[in-house]
């Protein structure tokens, strides 16, 4: 399933993020991975399990290929998919760019290294999370810094292409979310509501419908 978070900020997103990546332990109840308590499972056995990108995500002066290679760096690097995990993230037109094409390296105190833009390195690191393959993708406002085209053609190809995998998804851009299979709503650290785009706009009222509609208003001014 493909599942978006919404809500203002402090509502409690990234707090469920990082819950569900035992950064934090819950003060109650229990967090069930096909109905085992998380807190009982191997770290290592769930993070093999779950890919993230968060707003904030490390780089390396590394070179392109390195950058991805290293979401995966239990298995030997495969040219066929890190072509495919670069396509994903939108960096296959920087690595044609580039002289030195996958060799560039990403930092600019190298005699034939480059300094990417935010919105470039963002596009490194998303790709590093398609590259390792997982059953899980957490996405943490991962396109904060990648304009709304390049947003959107990311979001329709994660939508399209995990099909027969499970994203979680927090963006502030309504837009990228609507398709996604279940929308929830969050406030105060509640669950308020949940659905599709289409259930939660047809009431004409709620929280998402507010603030979808305020953003579309944006848009059209």
């Amino acid at each position: 399933e493909h599942v978006a978070l919404v809500g203002e900020n402090g509502a409690g997103k990234s707090t469920l993020i990082k819950l569900l990546l035992r950064f934090y332990k819950p003060d109650s109840g229990q967090i069930l991975i096909n109905g085992i308590d998380l807190q009982d499972l191997t770290i290592e056995s769930w993070y093999n399990q779950v890919a993230t990108l968060f707003q904030e995500f490390n780089t390396y002066p590394l070179t392109i290929k390195e950058n991805i290679e290293i979401g995966r760096s239990d298995i030997k690097p495969d040219q066929t998919s890190l072509n495919k995990a670069a396509n994903f993230g939108g960096v296959s037109q920087l690595i044609k760019n580039y002289k030195y094409g996958w060799q560039t390296v990403l930092d600019s105190s190298f005699k034939t290294g480059v300094e990417p833009s935010g919105g470039q390195w963002q596009r490194v690191a998303l790709a590093r999370a398609f590259y390792r393959n997982a059953n899980v993708l957490i996405l943490d406002e991962p396109t904060s810094a990648i304009d709304a085209r390049a947003e959107y053609d990311i979001f329709n190809k994660i939508f399209e292409s995990y099909k027969n995998k499970t994203a979680l998804i927090v963006s502030h851009r309504f837009s990228t979310v609507r398709r996604a299979d279940r929308i929830v709503v969050l406030e105060q650290g509640n669950i308020i509501e949940q659905g599709s785009h289409q259930a939660l706009m047809s009431n004409n009222s709620g929280l998402y419908y507010d603030l979808f509609t305020k953003q579309a208003e944006g848009y059209r001014d």
